[in-house]
C-alpha cells in the first residue's frame, strides 16, 4: 500500500465504527488491517495518539502500538528504540484520564517494548522513581506493572529463554520496591474500589510470576487488607472477585509449602476465617461471590493437598479444608461444586497410590458425602421432557461427574456403592428425576463391578430390562446406559441382547437370510426419499437410515472360516445401488457425503476382502465427486480400502491411480493462500492415506511420480499448528522413513532402502531445516516428541548425514532478537547437537529439542 495521509486513518477509523452501511465497515476493517500490516502503522498510530482526537482514533493507535510491538519489532532499527520508549511513555501520560482500555493497549505497549528491549536496564526501577510521587500518574503505573509480569511468559512475544530468565531475575530484584509502592497506595486512597482493584490485580500478577519474597509478604499489611476485604458483607461484586483472584494466585505461588511456610501459615489462617463470609453469600443468594469463596477454598485444598494426605487432622493437613468443600458441595447450583472437581481427582489420585487402608479409611466418610452430594446435583428438572442432553452446559457438568466418580469409587466400594444405590431405588419409590440419577451413578461405576456370580447385576439387569412402558423416556434412556456399561454382565446372561450382536451368532447360512431382511427397511426408506421430488429444490435428509445401516454393519462380525464367502457380501452387493445414488443425490452436501462414507466404511470393515466387486464402481464414483467437491471423507475412506486391499497385488496399481486422482484436486485446494490452515481435515485425511499407503504397499508409493509432491506437501504441512492435521503429517514421515529401517526379513527391504535413500537424498536437508524452524516458531510444545520421532528415524537411517543436515539447520537459526538479546549462544548450539547426534533412544531426542525450543519461545 502507498503511504496515507493520517487523515485517511481517522476516516477509516470513523467508518469502522460509525459507518451504517455493513459492507463500508467491512471496507474499513480490511484496509485498516492491511495498514496496520504495513511498515507505516508506526508512523500513523503515533500521530493519531499525539491527535487525541477521541476514544475510538486513540485506541485504534494503541492497540496498533501494542500489535506492532508485539509481532513486527524487527522493523525497526536499534537506534528507534529508545525514542519509542520516551514517546510511548508520553502518550500514556497525556491520554491516562481518556479511557481505561487505552491505557491498558499502551501499558501493554510499553512492557512488551520493555522485554524486548535489551538495553532499557532496570524498567521497573526508573518507572517507580519517575512517576510513584505523581498521585495522577499512579494509575498508569500501577497498570504498567500489572501487565508487565504477565507479558513475560506471553505466547506472542517469542523473547527466548535465556532473555526471560534475566527479566525474571531482575523483577525479583525489585519486587518488594513494587509491593511497598501498592502498599502505600492503599493507605493513600484510603477505602478507594478502584484503586484497591488496581493494587489487588497488580498484586496477584507479581504472585503469578512466582518472584514475591514469601518472608517480606507473609508480614506485609496488604494480606490483612486482602481477608479483611473478603470478610466484609458490604464488599462489591468487582472488588471481592479481584480480591480472591489475588488470594487464589498467592495460594497457587506457595504449592511447594516447606519453603514457603511463613506465608503458607498465614494464608492458611486467613482462608479458614471466611468460612462465615461463605454462609452470608448463601443467605443473600449472591452467587458471584459464593463461587469466588469456593475458588479460594478449592485453591487452598490443592495448595495444602500433600500435606493433608501426609498428616490428616494435623497443623495444615486441618480436615476443616475439605470441611469447606463439602459445604460448597451443598450448595443447589451444580457450578459451585464443579469448582472443586480437580481437587477431588488429585485426592484420589494421591490415595491411590499410597494405597494405605488406614488413611482410606479416613478419607473414606468425606467421600461418601461426596458422591451423595454429586447425586443430588446430577437430577434433572422434574419438568424436563425428552432424553438428558449430553451436549449443553447441565450434560457436559455430568459427564464430568461420571468421570470424578470412576476416579474416586475405589475409597468407597464399587459393589458396596452400586448395592446401596440400588437398594435405595428398590425400597422407596422415588420421583423419576431421582431414579435417573441414581441410574445415571450406577452406570459410571458399573465397569468396576466384578461381575463374577454377582446377583446384584444380574437382578439390575433384569429390572432394566422389564421397565412399563409408562415409564420417563430419560429413565429409559439412562438405563440402556447402563446395561452398556454392563458389558460383562450381559456376555454372561445372553438372554438380554439386543439384535445385531444376535445376529452375529446365528449359523453362517442364517445371517445372510436375516441381515438382508434388518436392511431391507433402511434400503427401502432410502428408496422412497430418491423417489420423491425434492421440496424447495432440496432433497430429503436421508442420514437417519444411513446411520441405521452402518451401526447394522458396525456390530455385524460374523466369524468366517478360510474358503467361507462372508454371509454380508450378497447384501452389501445388493444395497450398493442405493449407496451410491445416495451419494450422487446429494455430493455437494458435506455432512450427508460423510454419513454416506460412514457407512461405506463399516460396510467394507464388515466383508473386508469380500467386497472386492465393489471396488472399482466405488473409487470410479469417489474420484468423480472427488473432482467436483473434494470433501475430506473421501480420503479417509480411500485409506480404509488400501488398509483393506493394499496387500493384494492384483489390486495395487488400482490404488495407486486412486491416490493420484485424489491428490492432485487436494494439492490445488492446499496450495491456495492459507490453503493448509483452512483445510486442516483434508491434510489430516490425505495424510492418513499416504500413511496406510506406507504402511500396506510402499514400494508401490515409493516407486510412483506422485511421492514426490506428497514428500513436499509433508513438509509445507509441517507447520500447521493442528493436533489431529500434524500428528498425521509427522506420522507419515516417520513411518516413510522407518521403512527404510526395520528390516523386517521382507523381499523387498533393499529395494525399500535404496528407494527411500533416493528420497532422503533430494528432501533430507529440506526436512530437517524445516522441522527444526518449525518447532522453534510454529509448533506448541505438546507436538514435540512426533517431530522427536521423526528426527530420530532420518538419525537411525543415516547418522553422518542427518548430523551434517542439523549442523547447516541450526547455522540458519536466528542467533540475537531484533530488541539485541541473546536467543541463542554457541555453546547452547553446540551442547543441543551433541545432545541429538549423540542420542541413543528416542526420548533423550525429544528431552533435547523441548529444553533447545525454550531458547526461541
Amino acid at each position: 500500500m502507498e503511504k496515507p495521509t493520517v487523515a485517511l486513518v481517522y476516516q477509516a477509523v470513523q467508518a469502522l465504527y460509525h459507518d451504517p452501511d455493513p459492507a463500508g465497515k467491512e471496507r474499513a476493517s480490511v484496509w485498516l488491517g492491511e495498514l496496520q500490516r504495513s511498515m507505516y502503522a508506526w508512523e500513523m498510530a503515533d500521530q493519531l495518539l499525539q491527535l487525541k482526537q477521541d476514544v475510538e482514533s486513540c485506541y485504534f493507535a494503541a492497540q496498533t502500538m501494542k500489535m506492532k510491538i508485539q509481532t513486527s519489532f524487527f522493523e525497526l532499527p536499534p537506534e528507534t528504540h529508545i525514542a519509542l520508549r520516551d514517546s510511548l511513555l508520553s502518550h500514556i501520560q497525556s491520554l491516562k484520564d481518556l479511557s481505561p482500555i487505552i491505557v491498558t493497549q499502551l501499558a501493554l505497549a510499553i512492557a512488551d517494548l520493555a522485554l524486548q528491549m535489551a538495553s532499557w536496564k532496570g524498567c521497573v526501577h526508573t518507572l517507580i522513581e519517575k512517576y510513584s510521587n505523581d498521585v495522577s500518574s499512579m494509575t498508569f503505573l500501577i497498570e504498567i506493572l500489572t501487565v508487565l509480569p504477565e507479558e513475560v511468559h506471553s505466547r506472542s512475544l517469542r523473547i527466548g529463554a535465556n532473555r526471560r530468565t534475566e527479566i525474571i531475575e531482575d523483577l525479583a530484584y525489585y519486587s518488594s520496591t513494587v509491593v511497598t509502592l501498592l502498599m502505600t497506595c492503599v493507605e493513600k486512597s484510603g477505602s478507594n474500589e478502584k484503586m484497591l482493584i488496581k493494587v489487588f490485580r497488580c498484586l496477584g500478577s507479581w504472585f503469578n510470576l512466582g518472584v514475591l519474597d514469601s518472608n517480606f509478604m507473609a508480614n506485609n499489611q496488604l494480606l490483612m487488607v486482602l481477608f479483611q476485604v473478603l470478610q466484609r458483607d458490604e464488599t462489591s461484586t468487582n472488588l471481592h472477585e479481584a480480591a480472591s483472584d489475588c488470594v487464589c494466585s498467592a495460594l497457587y505461588a506457595i504449592e511447594n509449602v516447606d519453603t514457603h511456610m511463613p506465608l503458607a501459615l498465614q494464608l492458611f489462617q486467613g482462608v479458614l476465617t471466611l468460612e462465615t463470609a461463605y454462609h452470608m453469600a448463601v443467605a443473600r443468594e449472591d452467587l458471584d461471590k459464593v463461587l469466588n469463596y469456593c475458588r479460594i477454598f478449592t485453591e487452598l485444598c490443592e495448595t495444602f493437598l500433600e500435606t493433608t494426605v501426609k498428616s490428616p487432622g494435623q497443623g495444615m493437613g486441618d480436615l476443616r479444608t475439605l470441611e469447606l468443600l463439602l459445604i460448597c458441595a451443598g450448595h443447589p447450583q451444580y457450578e459451585v461444586v464443579e469448582i472443586s472437581f480437580n481437587f477431588w481427582y488429585r485426592l484420589g489420585e494421591n490415595l491411590y497410590k499410597t494405597n494405605d487402608p488406614a488413611l482410606h479409611g479416613i478419607f473414606r466418610p468425606y467421600i461418601q458425602r461426596l458422591l451423595h452430594g454429586l447425586a443430588r446435583h446430577c437430577q434433572l428438572d422434574p419438568d424436563h421432557e425428552g432424553i438428558p442432553e449430553d451436549t449443553d452446559d447441565f450434560g457436559e457438568f455430568r459427564m464430568r461427574v461420571s468421570d470424578l466418580v470412576k476416579d474416586v469409587i475405589f475409597l468407597v466400594g464399587s459393589m458396596e456403592c452400586f448395592s446401596q444405590l440400588y437398594s435405595t431405588l428398590k425400597e422407596g419409590n422415588p420421583p423419576w428425576e431421582v431414579t435417573e440419577a441414581v441410574l445415571f451413578i450406577m452406570a459410571a461405576i458399573a465397569k468396576s463391578v466384578d461381575p463374577e456370580n454377582n446377583p446384584t447385576l444380574t437382578e439390575v439387569l433384569e429390572q432394566v430390562v422389564l421397565l412399563p412402558e409408562t415409564v420417563h423416556i430419560a429413565v429409559r434412556y439412562t438405563s440402556i446406559e447402563l446395561v452398556g456399561e454392563m458389558s460383562e454382565v450381559v456376555d454372561r446372561n445372553p438372554r438380554f441382547l439386543g439384535t445385531a450382536l444376535v445376529l452375529a451368532r446365528l449359523p453362517l447360512e442364517k445371517i445372510a437370510e436375516c441381515l438382508s431382511d434388518l436392511c431391507a427397511v433402511q434400503v427401502m426408506a432410502l428408496k422412497k426419499l430418491l423417489s420423491q421430488d425434492p421440496s424447495n429444490g432440496k432433497a430429503a435428509d436421508p442420514t437417519v437410515w444411513l446411520d441405521r445401516l452402518a451401526v447394522i454393519f458396525r456390530h455385524t462380525n460374523p466369524i468366517v472360516e478360510n474358503g467361507q464367502t462372508h454371509p454380508c457380501q450378497k447384501v452389501i452387493q445388493e444395497i450398493w445401488p442405493v449407496l451410491s445414488q445416495t451419494l450422487n443425490t446429494h455430493q455437494a452436501d458435506n455432512r450427508i457425503v460423510e454419513r454416506c462414507c460412514r457407512c461405506l466404511r463399516f460396510a467394507v470393515r464388515c466383508v473386508g476382502k469380500g467386497s472386492a466387486s465393489l471396488l472399482q464402481p466405488l473409487v470410479t464414483q469417489m474420484v468423480s465427486v472427488y473432482q467436483v467437491y473434494p470433501h475430506s471423507c473421501f480420503l479417509y475412506l480411500g485409506s480404509i480400502l488400501v488398509d483393506e486391499y493394499g496387500m493384494e497385488e492384483g489390486c495395487r496399481q488400482g490404488l495407486l491411480d486412486m491416490l493420484q486422482a485424489l491428490c492432485m484436486p487436494t494439492f490445488q485446494l492446499l496450495e491456495q493462500p492459507n490453503g493448509l490452515r483452512n483445510h486442516p481435515d483434508t491434510v489430516d485425511d490425505l495424510f492418513r492415506l499416504a500413511t496406510r499407503f506406507v504402511q500396506r504397499s510402499p514400494v508401490t508409493l515409493l516407486s510412483s511420480g506422485i511421492i514426490v509432491h506428497i514428500i513436499q506437501c509433508a513438509i509445507a504441512a509441517t507447520t500447521l499448528d493442528h493436533r489431529d492435521a500434524n500428528c498425521s503429517v509427522m506420522k507419515f514421515v516417520r513411518d516413510l522413513i522407518h521403512t527404510g529401517v526395520s528390516n523386517d526379513h521382507e523381499d523387498d527391504f533393499e529395494l525399500r532402502k535404496q528407494l527411500i535413500g533416493q528420497a532422503m537424498g533430494q528432501h533430507g536437508q529440506q526436512l530437517v531445516t524445516q522441522l527444526m524452524h518449525t518447532c522453534c516458531f510454529c509448533l506448541p510444545p505438546y507436538t514435540l516428541p512426533d517431530v522427536a520421532e521423526v528426527l530420530w528415524e532420518i538419525m537411525v537411517f543415516d547418522r553422518p548425514t542427518f548430523c551434517r543436515w542439523l549442523e547447516n539447520a541450526l547455522k540458519g537459526l536466528p542467533k540475537e532478537t531484533s530488541g539485541g538479546a541473546v536467543t541463542v549462544t554457541h555453546k547452547q548450539l553446540t551442547d543441543f547437537h551433541k545432545q541429538v547426534t549423540s542420542a541413543e533412544e528416542c526420548k533423550q531426542v525429544c528431552w533435547a529439542i523441548r529444553e533447545f525450543t525454550r531458547l526461541f519461545r
